[in-house]
């Protein structure tokens, strides 16, 4: 909602866009860090993009959870992130890949599990 209390079209948020720039992979479970931005002069945001901001601020967080924290639909939040980030007020990692684990080491779980 905007300051008058309507809806906002995630439209007229992402400005059209349903995709952040090509420079930028947002996942669903990347990690969004708040960063200062190199010069002291920071960029003029609108209240999505500043609202969103100030989420991430208060941590890092996996953008999934900032969808939620934030009350806009994923498609939205991605489109803003990337905006933050072509502005340098935010990192975006990309989520970490657990490697599956390997048999001696299944087989190390059950045993220490038996052992319990």
């Amino acid at each position: 909602m905007d300051e008058t209390g309507s809806m906002v079209r995630p439209y007229t948020v992402t400005r059209g866009r349903t995709q952040p720039s090509d420079r930028h992979v947002v996942d669903l479970l990347s990690q969004v860090t708040a960063v200062e931005p190199d010069d002291a002069a920071q960029p003029e945001l609108d209240h999505a993009r500043a609202s969103l901001l100030g989420w991430i601020r208060r941590g890092p967080r996996p953008v999934a959870e900032l969808a939620a924290d934030a009350d806009l639909p994923l498609t939205v939040v991605r489109v803003l992130l990337g905006d933050l980030a072509e502005a340098g007020l935010v990192r975006i990692d990309r989520p970490r890949r657990v490697q599956a684990a390997g048999p001696q080491l299944l087989r190390e779980i059950v045993e220490r599990l038996k052992q319990l």
